[in-house]
């Protein structure tokens, strides 16, 4: 079963399986991904590989916002560390460039940045670099099955003037 077919019967259990979108051309960046939907790239709701004490977890963030290791190791209790490209698909059951949130593999955890909750729709990757879903942040909360919300990017707040 290829990581798009275990995308699609995840989102099927909730009834959500007409989500998946097939794009004509790549959406394995952030970048890619906003430009083959036509959406702002705050919009792709990225999910990032993290090895934590010998395991994966994946945290899914908006497009604009990068991730801040203070508060990475405030909440995760360990320095950020993504794996090697050749090394995603052995800890997280996909490929980079399709990251999802879905069905990854046994054992990894998701949590959510408070960063998407700027937002009514995101568009997570659907298993491959040629797929998402259009989800409302409720959906992605149920269908990631996510632990909980976290805090741990920087870069998409509004910026504050200086007093």
């Amino acid at each position: 079963m290829t990581s798009v077919d275990r995308v699609s019967r995840c989102l099927a259990e909730f009834g959500l399986a007409d989500r998946l979108i097939t794009l004509d051309q790549s959406s394995a960046t952030v970048a890619l991904a906003a430009q083959a939907l036509g959406c702002p790239e705050a919009l792709i709701a990225k999910t990032l590989a993290f090895e934590c004490n010998g395991s994966a977890l994946l945290v899914v963030a908006a497009g604009d916002a990068k991730v801040d290791n203070r508060k990475f190791k405030a909440v995760f209790g360990t320095k950020a560390k993504m794996p090697a490209p050749d090394q995603v698909e052995a800890l997280t059951g996909f490929r980079p460039g399709g990251v999802c949130p879905f069905a990854p593999k046994e054992g990894v955890k998701v949590y959510l940045d408070v960063s998407l909750k700027r937002f009514e729709t995101v568009y997570p990757a659907g298993g491959s670099g040629n797929t998402a879903v259009k989800l409302s942040l409720a959906e992605l909360e149920q269908v990631s099955r996510a632990e909980k919300w976290v805090d741990v990017c920087k870069g998409w707040q509004p910026q504050t003037p200086a007093a």
